[in-house]
C-alpha cells in the first residue's frame, strides 16, 4: 500500500517491550513482503501467533483446469451457475493460469475464518452486502467494492444475505499500478484514484476463543491449521500492509477524444496480469468518433471481462447481459458484434452522450485456462455471433 497507517495501541518505539495490563508482554509479528525489502505491518497480539495444535490436508475436489482449444472466443453465464457453500469453500474456478485463479462465489453462508498463502486476493463484490473481518479489523463491504487483501491476512466473511463476487488470487501482490505512484508510494495528480478513495480497518477486533481452525492455501494445496487461540487478538498495528477496499464507483475515467485503448481504465497490477474498471463516462467527443472499441488482436494476452452492470453498446445481439462473462483470447481478432458500430454513431446523433456500463477485465500475459464452472455454463453460439450478417 502506498502509504501507513496506525490502528489501536502501538509502543512508541518498534521492536521494544510492549506489556499488557496484566504486565505480560504482547506478542509482536511482524507481516512483510518479498523478504524485508517490501511493505509490511507490525501486529501486536494478545497470544502467540505461532501456537498451532492440528495441521490437516483439506480435498479441494474436481477444480481441474483445461486449455482453452480448439482456441475460441467464450461466452459464460454466471448467472446459470448455483454455487454452494461460503464466500471461500463455495468459489467456483472459471479459468487460470500459473499467476492467477478467476472464481465466481454466491452464497449467504459466513466463511470459516480463512488465511490464503498463495498470494493477494483481490474480490469484487456484485452484488450485496457483507462483513470483511480480519486480524486487522473489520470492515463493511458492498456492491462495487474491491478488497484487496494481502498475503497471509487471516480474515472472513460475514453476509448481510445473498451476496456475489469475483474472486481473483493471484500467486504475488496485487497493487496500484506504478505509473500512478511517486517513487515514495504517493498517488500522482494523473491517477484516477487517491488515498482519499481507500478505506482500511480503523480500530481493531478482538474476539475470544480457543482452537480456531484456519485453512490456509498454498500453491500445493489447503491446510486446515487449529490455532491454540483466536488469530483475531490484535490490539494495535501499523504500517504499509493491510486490507483496504475500493469502490469501482470512485474510479474517474480518463476519457479522449476518440477511442482511448484498455490501459486508461487500468486499477491494479498483479504478476503476469492487470485488473481494470469499465465506468460510466462520457463518450468519445470528436464529431466523427465511433464511440465503442475498434477491432482489436491483443497478440501477448487474454482478456477476460466481467459485465457487472448498465448496457454493453459493443456487445448488441451476443447475449452478453449482467453477470457475463467474455473471453478474448490472443490469436482472436475480436471487437463490437455487428450493427453496434452503426447503431452507437445513430444514437450518438439522436444526442447520447455518456455509457452506463459497468465491469472488471483482467488481462492476462499467459493465456487462460478454463475452469469446471466455465465450462459448466457456456453460451455455445458465441463464437459465431460476428458471422451473423446484419
Amino acid at each position: 500500500m502506498p502509504y501507513y497507517r496506525v490502528v489501536g495501541e502501538v509502543p512508541d518505539k518498534r521492536h521494544v517491550q510492549f506489556r499488557r495490563p496484566d504486565g505480560g508482554l504482547y506478542q509482536e509479528e511482524l507481516m512483510g513482503e518479498e523478504g524485508f525489502s517490501s511493505d509490511s505491518s507490525l501486529l501486536y497480539h494478545r497470544y502467540a501467533p505461532t501456537a498451532i495444535v492440528k495441521a490437516e490436508a483439506v480435498d479441494q475436489g474436481a477444480q481441474g483446469l483445461n486449455p482453452n482449444l480448439p482456441l475460441s472466443p467464450r461466452h459464460f453465464r454466471t448467472q446459470d451457475l448455483r454455487p454452494d457453500g461460503d464466500l471461500v469453500s463455495g468459489r467456483l474456478l472459471l479459468a487460470g493460469n500459473s499467476d492467477v485463479r478467476i472464481s465466481y462465489a454466491a452464497t449467504s453462508a459466513p466463511s470459516e475464518l480463512y488465511r490464503d498463502s498463495m498470494g493477494d486476493e483481490c474480490v469484487y463484490i456484485a452484488s450485496g452486502r457483507a462483513r470483511f473481518e480480519s486480524a486487522y479489523g473489520a470492515m463493511e463491504v458492498g456492491e462495487g467494492d474491491y478488497i484487496v487483501v494481502p498475503t497471509g491476512a487471516i480474515h472472513r466473511w460475514v453476509p448481510d444475505g445473498p451476496v456475489t463476487a469475483l474472486v481473483i488470487e493471484a500467486a504475488g501482490h496485487i497493487r496500484p499500478p506504478k505509473r500512478y505512484l511517486s517513487q515514495y508510494g504517493q498517488f500522482l495528480e494523473h491517477a484516477p484514484y487517491s488515498e482519499r478513495d481507500l478505506r482500511a480497518p480503523t480500530e481493531p477486533l478482538l474476539v475470544d476463543g480457543e482452537e480456531v481452525a484456519v485453512l490456509v492455501r498454498t500453491r500445493g494445496g489447503l491446510t486446515r491449521l487449529t490455532y491454540a487461540n483466536h488469530p483475531f487478538d490484535v490490539v494495535g498495528w501499523d504500517g504499509c500492509l493491510y486490507p483496504y477496499v475500493f469502490n469501482i464507483r470512485d474510479f474517474e475515467p480518463i476519457v479522449k477524444r476518440t477511442h482511448a485503448p484498455p490501459p486508461v481504465h487500468q486499477t491494479f497490477e498483479g504478476p503476469g496480469f492487470v485488473i481494470c474498471s469499465f465506468c460510466p463516462r462520457p463518450l468519445d467527443f470528436h464529431p466523427e468518433a465511433v464511440p465503442i472499441p475498434y477491432n482489436h488482436h491483443n497478440v501477448d494476452s487474454d482478456e477476460f471481462m466481467f459485465y457487472a452492470g448498465g448496457d454493453y453498446s459493443a456487445r448488441k445481439g451476443s447475449g452478453i447481459d449482467v453477470g457475463s462473462v467474455s473471453l478474448h483470447p490472443a490469436g482472436f481478432t475480436h471487437g463490437p458484434q455487428p450493427g453496434a458500430v452503426e447503431a452507437v454513431v445513430e444514437a450518438v446523433r439522436k444526442g447520447l452522450s455518456t455509457t452506463s456500463e459497468m465491469a472488471v477485465m483482467l488481462d492476462t500475459f499467459r493465456p487462460l485456462d478454463l475452469g469446471p464452472a466455465a465450462l459448466a455454463c457456456e453460451d455455445p453460439g458465441y463464437a459465431w455471433t460476428w458471422a451473423v450478417r446484419t
